[in-house]
């Protein structure tokens, strides 16, 4: 069982490294954002086979459903307004290449000094989506609403700001 585990961890890592390389150095933006979406989703499952069922989820609706799907919204509703191409341009190649190398470094520094031995148990990982849940609409109750309302307030706030500019026009 730990076979799969590992070799499906491989898979998702794999994927997702690739989907960030592809997403790196391609000049459609709309291509850029699928493969944002791949590697979201590959980082779900890494999440899945860390046992962090309410990060996965989270990261699903949040990122993937949400951050996504309004960035790609916004990329094609953009290239229709302004009738634009949808291709970006390189600028500062060579600064984001050494501050992309000097946090290479930094990263596989760190991954060198940390001791990775990890003890295998046969139990199973126990699901933290009931605890949090319970607590999210028992003693978090208040801290989750006022969340909530927070969001509405900036979602009416940026659909006035929207509508003022259209408005204008």
């Amino acid at each position: 069982m730990s076979d799969m585990i590992t070799i499906a961890f491989y898979l998702f890592a794999g994927l997702s490294i690739i989907s960030g390389i592809f997403m790196i150095f391609t000049k459609n933006i709309l291509y850029a954002a699928f493969a944002l979406m791949f590697c979201f989703l590959s980082l779900a499952g890494i999440y899945v086979l860390l046992g962090a069922d309410f990060v996965a989820i989270t990261q699903l609706l949040v990122y993937v459903g949400g951050v996504l799907v309004l960035l790609i919204f916004g990329v094609m509703l953009t290239v229709r307004v302004e009738g634009k191409s949808l291709q970006t341009g390189s600028h500062l190649k060579w600064g984001g290449a050494l501050i992309g190398i000097l946090w290479i470094g930094i990263l596989v520094q760190l991954i060198l000094q940390v001791d990775w031995t990890a003890v295998m148990t046969d139990q199973p990982i126990e699901a933290s989506v009931n605890s949090i849940g319970k607590l999210l609409l028992s003693k978090y109750v208040i801290v989750f609403e006022l969340a909530g309302l927070l969001l509405l307030i900036g979602l009416v706030g940026a659909a006035y700001i929207a509508g003022a500019k259209i408005r204008t026009k």
